[in-house]
């Protein structure tokens, strides 16, 4: 099982930024509130000035494929005729934009595992960039409105000249082990049953392997000894990359930190397996293609 957004080599080609040369022959994934749109299984990608992108405002270059320029743009301000209101951690709902034939806005969360890696970088790239423009189109050192710049990769205060670039969150995520046990999390608002590895953002002036133990200590009481890492993933939730670890446990007594979690255990082999196979009666496994997803499998399967 690969991780998704990752592997696929996405020509980025930050040299060409600077100009707007590469819009011509380009093609553009529309994004509307954060969903990807997709046709049978795969992204949508639109001709430039096509008039399901009448007033989304400059496309965001996100990288070649081969020689043709692949960019994205927001076409949140279109409204669907009707729109279901949902405060669900996962939307299931699919809007069909009427300009865009065979097209439906679905869920990143939700279509991840079954992208290619080259859509799934894109996807991720495209969510992560457009939804970082939404929240910072003020400049943090004056408060004036800030403008793009360099297709989309920076924005500059036209009051100030200070630039602002794309933010990434490091977040660390963990498989802690003790034996034949891993430990596992439930965070309040996820879908019922789901239990996953822990995970927190990193603090400043902080390392990753601190963070790991400050992260399971403050949640769980349980002290973590040696950590090493497994692997990394963009995680466009917003904008997050996830640093996939191993912890070693020293203890296994758990004391809930009740606002940071709705419940952790200690789950054996057999049960993390009938878990992660769909079959157990009551736990519900993380996402195909999320790393947490990656990481129990791999424990299970002796790689980590």
């Amino acid at each position: 099982m690969e991780l998704a957004f990752t592997g696929s080599g996405l020509d980025r080609a930050a040299a060409r930024r600077g100009d707007t040369g590469w819009q011509e022959g380009a093609a553009v994934l529309p994004v509307w509130r954060g969903k990807i749109c997709l046709e049978d299984g795969r992204l949508v990608r639109l001709a430039p000035g096509h008039s399901a992108l009448a007033g989304a405002g400059a496309p965001t270059l996100l990288g070649f494929d081969g020689a043709q320029a692949v960019a994205t743009q927001d076409i949140s301000g279109w409204e669907p005729a009707s729109l279901a209101e949902t405060t669900l951690f996962f939307d299931p709902t699919e809007q069909v934009h009427p300009l865009i034939p065979g097209g439906r806005f679905v869920e990143l969360r939700g279509a991840m595992a079954g992208l290619s890696p080259l859509d799934g970088e894109l996807a991720a790239t495209a969510r992560a960039l457009l939804l970082w423009h939404a929240s910072h189109r003020f400049c943090a050192a004056c408060g004036q409105p800030s403008e793009p710049r360099q297709s989309g990769w920076q924005r500059v205060c036209p009051a100030c000249n200070t630039p602002h670039f794309p933010r990434t969150d490091p977040v660390v995520i963990m498989l802690v082990a003790r034996g034949d046990r891993v430990l596992l999390g439930r965070s309040h608002g996820w879908p019922e049953g789901m239990h996953s590895c822990l995970a927190g953002f990193i603090e400043p002036g902080e390392t990753i392997e601190a963070a790991v133990r400050r992260e399971v200590f403050e949640e769980t009481g349980v002290r973590v000894g040696g950590v090493r890492y497994a692997a990394s993933q963009p995680w466009p939730f917003p904008a997050s990359l996830m640093l996939g670890m191993v912890g070693e446990a020293e203890s296994e007594a758990i004391t809930l930190d009740p606002v940071e979690l709705e419940a952790a255990m200690w789950l054996g082999r057999d049960e993390l397996a009938a878990m992660m196979a769909g079959v157990h009666p009551v736990l519900k496994a993380p996402r195909k293609g999320a790393i947490a997803h990656w990481l129990l499998t791999g424990w299970l399967e002796g790689r980590l």
